[in-house]
Parts: C-alpha cells; structure tokens; sequence
C-alpha cells in the first residue's frame, strides 16, 4: 500500500507560544487509511492538519503526499487536489447547493455532464436526494444537512486526501451519530485517505482505523483503537481512555 502522508521531523512553533506546536513529529499514513486524531484544546491536531494543505508551514522537517514534498508544490493547486471539512461548514449562502458542490469541478475545468454526473452520486453517497436539495440554498438545510452537503463539496473534486476538523462539534448528539456512521459508510466506498480531527475520544475510537493521540505538540501514541486501549503508552493516554467512563466499550471497527 503507497504511503498517502508523511511527516518526516516536523517541528512547527507560533509566536510567543511557551512549547512547540509540534514537536519532532514522524508519522507515515497509508492510502486508504480513516486516522483520528485526538488529544486536547491547544495539542496540535489542527495545526498538524492544516500543514498537509499548507495553511500553516513548517519551521523544520518536510512533509510528504504521495512520496513528493508539499514544499515543491504550488499551494493552490495542492488545496484544490485536497478535501476540506470544517465544523463551520462555510456554504456559500448566495450559491444553490448545485452550485456549492460543483465550486471545485468548475475550478478544475470539468465539463457539465461530469459534473452533474458527480453530483449525483454525490447526493447518493452523502444519502440526500438530490431532486429535493439541489435547488435549495444553504439557510433552507438543518445543520446535519449542510454538513453532508459540505462533505460533498469537499468530495465533488475526487481528492485523494480529506482533511476534516471536528466537523461534527456543533451537531446534536443524534445528527452526529448518524453522520458518523455515514462518514464510515463514505470512507469505505469512497477508498480515500481520511484525517480526522476530534476532541472526543468516542468518536475518535469509533472512527479511525488508527489514532493518532497528541499532547503539547508531541505524538504520544499512534496504532489501533484496539492496541491503545489494551497497551496505552504512558500516563496520559491512560487518563485519556478513563475520561471514556461508562461509554468505553469495543466497538467492530476496535474503537470505543
């Protein structure tokens, strides 16, 4: 299986920050891989996340996608080839939801029938009907709703990576748990390397083939929800398993 990203290094620190944003960091992510990444508020989930597509860059160290050093690449173009997913969803308001989804494809040059071709299976994988919602505009969907339609923005310009960060924090406990299980469903059909930022170590076990734990810039451990739970590597993802309480039970997948 190719190598999808990896950090080889990485050292990343922000003004006036008393310890690095990342630290030393060295990973290797394989295609088609669903990683969870969870660790606390200021841990540097995000900040990792957003040095794949360039957002933020690295003060030492190199990053790779698919063998190739991103630093070699026009950052426009290396976000257009990368799936985006915020928990602000970021819709544009004035744009049908036909139009939200077909932003990237337009960009990339895509003729209309493969566009429309797209977004109907779009429609389909995201499980909304598209005679119902296409037409509609983005303040006439609930909150679950847009976020799917956000997922399939993201997806419409078949990125190899999808980058998502806490996409799901501002949902209710049911719509989350419905979009959960649906981005599972995505994962698996879609076969795409997926990175997923959370807080919550629920749905980081629940989700992620692997997890990658993070503290204070550090990597603290990174295997299976499985292997974490029976072996965790010190103190704090310890602590961080106990936080599960009551809710902690192995799922199928090996999560909670």
């Amino acid at each position: 299986m190719a190598i999808a990203v990896e950090f080889i290094n990485v050292n990343k620190r922000f003004p006036k920050a008393n310890y690095n944003a990342l630290e030393n960091v060295n990973l290797s992510i394989e295609e088609g891989e669903l990683i969870t990444i969870l660790g606390t508020s200021g841990c540097g989930k995000t900040t990792l996340l957003k040095m794949i597509n360039r957002i933020f860059e690295p003060d030492s160290g190199e990053i790779r996608l698919f063998g190739s050093s991103i630093k070699d690449m026009d950052p426009v173009k290396l976000r257009r080839g990368i799936g985006y997913v915020i928990q602000q969803i970021g819709l544009f308001p004035h744009m049908t939801i036909y139009n939200n989804i077909a932003t990237v494809p337009k960009i990339l040059g895509w003729e209309k029938k493969r566009i429309d071709d797209r977004i109907e299976e779009l429609f389909h994988l995201v499980n909304l009907e598209a005679k119902e919602f296409k037409a509609r505009y983005p303040a006439q969907l609930s909150g679950g709703q847009q976020q799917r339609i956000g997922l399939a923005r993201a997806l419409a310009g078949d990125p190899a990576v999808m980058l998502f960060d806490e996409p799901f924090g501002a949902i209710d406990a049911i719509n989350r748990e419905n979009l959960q299980d649906e981005l599972l469903k995505i994962h698996e059909k879609s076969k795409k390397t997926f990175l997923f930022v959370t807080h919550d170590i629920n749905e980081a076990f629940k989700l992620g083939t692997r997890v990658l734990i993070m503290d204070r810039g550090k990597v603290k451990q990174f295997d299976s929800p499985k292997e974490i739970t029976a072996h965790p590597a010190d103190e704090f993802v310890e602590a961080l398993i106990r936080t599960a309480g009551k809710n902690y039970i192995l799922s199928d997948r090996g999560g909670i």
